[in-house]
């Protein structure tokens, strides 16, 4: 009986455990099942984000023709962003002898490219973020609104304005017209259309030159700019109206999706890099405040601008560790360099060929012509190449070797003495090495990173373009400037009015047409070893393209937008 009794003991003490059934909160209460409520659909809002960020949407396929009208319309509007980018090529001399500053040459080249170099990384993300059309809107009339600045300009610092304005929009119409051809076609087929793109805008490159020079031979140079207004307006409301590709659609409203404080940075770093190389030994001494204040500035800024992408942009403009990846680093230095060389070639010949070979403006700019026509084919017949092969690696080491030698082979030839038909073909070589070398590199940029990335990735390879074009020029000028200062004060710096007469020369190209008795054969000795110094470093800066080139890697070329 006393063990009867301790069992029941027992059972009053131990008491059952809950048997958890689907009808019973998981941790028990009315609370904990609130807050299980809670967790899970915060888990679901999380999952959803990261799905959102993760994926694009992908247009559709178009047909062939819908193809051909869409991307037709945005070759119109780059066909003149390219034409107004070599313009000035043939016009900078006497837009700078019309306003007796041969240092405004410089800023009308480099000041263009400058707002190309700020606001190109900017197209990508925003684009994005507001669609395509909303871009090419921007683009477009700001594009319009630069070039009627410099038509109209009246006063250096209009026209210069005017040049930064028109480069804002001229940049991004570029790159938003490769954002579209990506969008709507495979990897496979890139090139082909890519090639094809690159013949309307070596097209436009090419009489550019042609163009400006002849309407200022004829009816002065203004009307090179003004000629241009209707065609852009026009060519920016087709493209609007034909482009449609899908926007990626977020819960989070589009003003929070920009990445303000990347963006701000960036173009902080970019402009007081470009206005300090721009500036120093042609407006001020290189040891002037301006100079030594905005280099460091801009290296600050760059600093500023990796941490706020790296550590605090949720969208950033350049997601900046894609740029360690060794195709992508060695893409964007290999277009980094091989576009110093080519710029700096492309604004110091016709120069040479107006005041060594005592060309007319026209004849100047006929001579750019193989230099595009080469570009074109490169781009055109690389493109052909990757489509049959899928390859491209070996295609661009072989197109390095032909920069280099046509780089050599000018440094060699440009002479007083030059062999009428050198220029033609030895620029002709340049442009089918740069063609090329722009197609691979952007198509192994688009293949080393995945789908979401590509129209960052893509900015990302003009932005260093940019800064390339605009660095080779500002290079090329300080190299030229010094040179021909130290060569003229060298031979006639101790003759009486010397001082004068050295600063009209380099202001000015048509003084060599008004040159003191004696002067002629040791101002030509001093053009040609200046001339001498800028083909010197466009084969150095060749070289360095050749060097990053090599570490370029193949990647898969798919056939199909989904990249499967």
């Amino acid at each position: 009986m006393s063990q009867s009794g301790r069992g029941s003991k027992d059972l009053r003490v131990v008491e059952p455990e809950p048997v958890a059934d689907e009808r019973s909160p998981l941790l028990g209460g009315q609370e904990q099942e609130e807050q299980d409520t809670e967790a899970l659909e915060a888990r679901a809002r999380q999952e959803r984000r990261e799905y959102e960020a993760n994926t694009v949407p992908v247009a559709d396929e178009l047909s062939t023709r819908r193809l051909v009208v869409t991307m037709g319309s945005m070759w119109l509007s780059t066909f003149f962003a390219a034409l107004d980018s070599t313009i000035v090529a043939t016009l900078s001399g006497p837009i700078s002898a019309s306003f007796n500053s041969f240092t405004l040459f410089s800023w009308l080249a480099s000041g263009y490219l400058i707002t190309n170099a700020a606001f190109q990384p900017l197209s990508g993300k925003l684009t994005d973020i507001y669609g395509r059309r909303a871009g090419l809107a921007f683009a477009s009339t700001f594009f319009a609104i630069g070039t009627l600045m410099c038509g109209l300009a009246q006063e250096e610092w209009v026209i210069i304005l005017g040049r930064l304005v028109a480069g804002a929009g001229g940049g991004c119409l570029n790159t938003i017209s490769t954002f579209v051809g990506s969008d709507l076609v495979p990897l496979r087929k890139r090139g082909i259309w890519q090639g094809i793109g690159n013949i309307v805008y070596g097209t436009g490159m090419g009489l550019g030159g042609l163009f400006g020079g002849a309407i200022h031979d004829s009816i002065g140079w203004r009307w090179a700019f003004l000629i241009q207004v209707p065609f852009i307006v026009f060519a920016g409301i087709l493209s609007y109206c034909t482009v449609k590709v899908p926007i990626k659609e977020s819960d989070t409203s589009k003003i929070r999706r920009v990445d303000f404080l990347g963006s701000f940075s960036l173009s902080v770093t970019l402009v007081l890099l470009l206005l300090g190389l721009n500036s120093g030994g042609n407006l001020v001494p290189w040891t002037h405040p301006l100079v030594l204040a905005s280099l460091p500035l801009s290296f600050a800024a760059l600093l500023v601008f990796i941490f706020i992408e790296d550590r605090i942009a949720s969208e950033p403009v350049i997601p900046v560790r894609l740029l360690t990846q060794q195709t992508v680093a060695a893409a964007c230095l290999t277009n980094w360099f091989i576009t110093m060389a080519v710029f700096g070639l492309l604004y110091y010949v016709p120069i040479y060929f107006q005041t060594v070979l005592s060309l007319s403006s026209t004849a100047a700019g006929a001579r750019l012509i193989p230099q595009s026509a080469g570009t074109a084919l490169g781009s055109l017949s690389t493109g052909i190449m990757m489509r049959a092969t899928g390859k491209y690696r070996l295609w661009n080491l072989g197109m390095q070797v032909l920069s280099l030698t046509s780089a050599a082979a000018i440094l060699g030839t440009f002479t007083p003495r030059v062999n009428p038909v050198a220029p033609f073909f030895y620029l002709f070589m340049s442009g089918t090495a740069y063609g090329s070398m722009l197609t691979v590199t952007l198509i192994a940029l688009i293949a080393a990173v995945e789908h979401k990335h590509q129209a960052v990735i893509t900015s990302a390879s003009y932005a260093f373009r940019s800064t390339g074009s605009t660095i080779g020029i500002t290079i090329s000028s300080a190299i030229f400037q010094n040179l021909l200062k130290g060569g003229l004060e060298r031979r006639f710096g101790g003759l009486p009015g010397a001082g004068e007469e050295i600063g009209r020369i380099r202001d000015s190209v048509d003084e060599v047409h008004r040159l003191p008795e004696g002067w002629y054969e040791g101002v030509m000795d001093a053009y040609v070893e200046s001339f001498r110094g800028v083909w010197v470093a466009a084969l150095g800066f060749a070289t360095l393209a050749a060097v990053s080139s090599f570490f370029i890697q193949q990647h898969t070329l798919h056939g199909n937008l989904e990249r499967k």
